[in-house]
């Protein structure tokens, strides 16, 4: 059988695609430092200090989605040969979906069965199952969701390649993914290539994040005998693997906690993990060095962990995580010099090792995996893969389309147009851009304009007119830059122009004075009452300040759907929590309030539970803990 590219749909229940908000993302990521993040060394104490971004900008939040779902058909590109067929999602992130071993039938991924969105990414949207791509900073990246471009290419031989790419705006890094299956090879390569185009060093964080079949026998193995330790309770800890205060940690179906173990891999180790079931067989990721960290995810077998499993997958769909990072944890971000491009190769595949050494004492394992890994993909094979990506071919046919922000780019002068990576034109979000670049005029636009960053950007702003929209936009790029006095001077200037809910929130969201910040956004919310994501912004902030009377009042204001939305109730329930109507709160539990975006770590629904049922256990549909026993 010869290699195969084909595209084709995915038929899945599913809800509809996740809509991207109008406001833009604030806020950043906290700043950790090495006493509070457990360094172990002076290179992990650089990294856990360094690039942890100021703001999310210029994403917005991408939160509208709900729970009901219906037969769906996504577009697909398919690589087949004898041994595997590997499914790819263009449209949301270029996720490989599935990747099936032929001879046996196995499905080696977790494939979820359901559609689902919840909120664990940095925009929030984000759905569990296959291999996610993710470059940015810790979190999931903002482009989860997102379509990427999709060409076909090919290597010198002829086989086909799927080649995906965009540019990531929060970094302003060039992303691309090459994907190929040659002939009778047993495992699926993976060529991944970053690119700063800045003229300024760029913090950088890659892990590729692989969700797998989880059972009491699934045993995870790797080359490592310690591990960084974090569990939603603590900080970091340098601790034995797998052997772990009493536990078998390398068994992940049997532990009761959510957990992450980073496996701290010798130097001179080869780059590899592998999730073996009770027969000894799996999914194996190995690649060349420069992807460095290796990491098991776990959700636990408490009922905060069961119930986000069901919540992210449905019922009876259990899956863990084996990850690959550029460092060795996702608290760590590294520095990339301008200009620097980095590249490195994966590989995807079925390993069998006898389940005797597999469910043996930990140096069998790790001795008799790596053995079948050198027979699956001898030595040296990937790195000669890495070197003969650069005779790939120049793309033959268009398999998906991304954004235009890389077409926009292109045109600013800001990122160098490549015959390999073709960004088409810039879009209907990139038109008032486009028209900055060619009158220096930035047309109002109400809701505003999708924010930009970057220097040049700031330059066109700088020299435009200062209308409430160019000093918005403005705002928004110094915020970006880390100036928040600047950007809170040209936001009260754009007030000034023009009261709008969208300086007002920001400004809102600048002071530290909790009086001031609902006083802002109640008046944002009288400009724009129908806008819901600023209603919940507002009645968080009414709670911030102590002003629970008022918050109810907004909440009994509100009609329709906006009335019965998860957050307004839950908005409703913490209000008169705080009030001291706990027969109102019971009443709205046993009503059911479901926060269809609830976050990953957020404890609201079971302390409120307990709050009212002192001493009565959290209803598992309540209980999202991830660090209950």
């Amino acid at each position: 059988m010869t290699s195969t590219l084909r595209t084709g749909l995915l038929r899945i229940e599913g809800a509809a695609d996740p809509a991207a908000g109008c406001l833009p993302i604030l806020r950043g990521l906290p700043a950790r430092t090495a006493d509070d993040a457990g360094a172990t060394d002076p290179e992990m104490r650089r990294n856990l200090g360094y690039g942890r971004p100021h703001t999310l900008l210029p994403y917005t939040r991408q939160d509208r989605y709900d729970r009901s779902r219906t037969t769906r058909e996504l577009p697909t590109v398919v690589l087949e040969n004898e041994h595997l067929t590997a499914t790819f999602l263009p449209g949301y992130g270029g996720r490989l979906w599935s990747l099936v071993h032929r001879p046996s039938g196995r499905e080696l991924l977790h494939r979820n069965p359901v559609l689902q969105p919840a909120n664990l990414a940095l925009r929030d949207a984000w759905i569990a199952g296959g291999v996610e791509w993710n470059l940015g900073t810790t979190g999931h990246w903002p482009l989860t969701c997102e379509p990427l471009h999709a060409v076909r290419t090919t290597t010198a031989d002829g086989t086909p390649v799927l080649r995906m790419y965009e540019f990531e705006r929060l970094r302003r890094l060039v992303l691309q993914i090459d994907a190929w299956l040659p002939a009778g090879s047993p495992v699926l390569y993976v060529h991944v290539c970053v690119q700063n185009p800045n003229d300024a060093e760029v913090p950088v964080y890659w892990w590729s994040n692989i969700a797998v079949p989880e059972t009491g026998q699934t045993r995870v193995v790797g080359p490592a005998d310690h591990a960084f330790h974090f569990d939603y309770t603590a900080d970091l800890r340098h601790v034995p693997f797998p052997e772990y205060d009493g536990a078998d940690r390398s068994y992940p179906g049997r532990l009761p906690r959510a957990a992450d173990y980073f496996l701290d891999i010798p130097d001179a180790e080869r780059r590899w993990i592998t999730a073996l079931d009770g027969t000894g067989a799996g999914l194996v990721q190995a690649s060349t060095d420069r992807l460095r960290g290796r990491k098991l995810f776990h959700w636990g077998t408490a009922t905060g962990g069961a119930h986000w499993q069901e919540w992210l997958s449905g019922p009876d769909a259990p899956y863990l995580e084996i990850q690959a990072g550029l460092a060795r944890t996702q608290l760590e971000h590294l520095p990339m010099p301008a200009g620097e491009s980095w590249s490195w190769v994966e590989a995807y595949g079925l390993l069998e090792v006898d389940p005797a050494a597999a469910h043996g004492d930990w140096g069998t394992a790790r001795s008799a995996a790596a053995a079948a890994l050198a027979t699956l993909v001898p030595p040296g094979r990937l790195e000669d893969a890495l070197s003969r990506v650069a005779e790939f071919g120049e793309p033959t046919e268009l398999l998906g389309e991304g954004s235009g922000w890389g077409a926009l780019e292109i045109a600013a002068g800001a990122l160098p147009a490549s015959a390999a990576r073709p960004f088409g034109d810039a879009q209907a979000e990139q038109r008032p851009w486009a028209e900055l670049l060619a009158t220096g005029r930035l047309p109002l636009c109400d809701p505003p304009a999708a924010p930009v960053t970057g220097g040049h950007w700031r330059e066109r702003l700088e020299a435009a007119e200062p209308d409430w929209h160019v000093l918005h936009q403005l705002a928004l790029v110094y915020l970006s830059e880390g100036e928040d006095d600047a950007a809170r001077t040209a936001w009260k200037r754009s007030v000034a122009e023009r009261p709008t809910p969208w300086a007002l929130r920001a400004l809102a969201f600048l002071t530290e004075a909790p009086e001031e910040s609902a006083d802002l956004l109640a008046h944002a919310v009288r400009l724009r009452p129908d806008l819901l994501e600023l209603t919940v912004e507002f009645l968080d902030a009414l709670a911030a300040a102590g002003r629970h009377r008022q918050a109810l009042a907004v909440v009994e204001g509100l009609t329709g759907s906006a009335r019965r939305h998860g957050r307004i109730r839950l908005a409703e329930a913490r209000a008169a929590h705080a009030l001291g109507d706990q027969d109102r709160v019971r009443r709205l539990l046993a009503e059911g309030i479901q926060v269809d975006n609830m976050r990953e770590g957020e404890d609201s629904l079971d302390t409120l539970w307990l709050a009212v049922h002192p001493g009565t256990p959290v209803p598992p549909v309540y209980d999202f803990r991830m660090s209950q026993t």
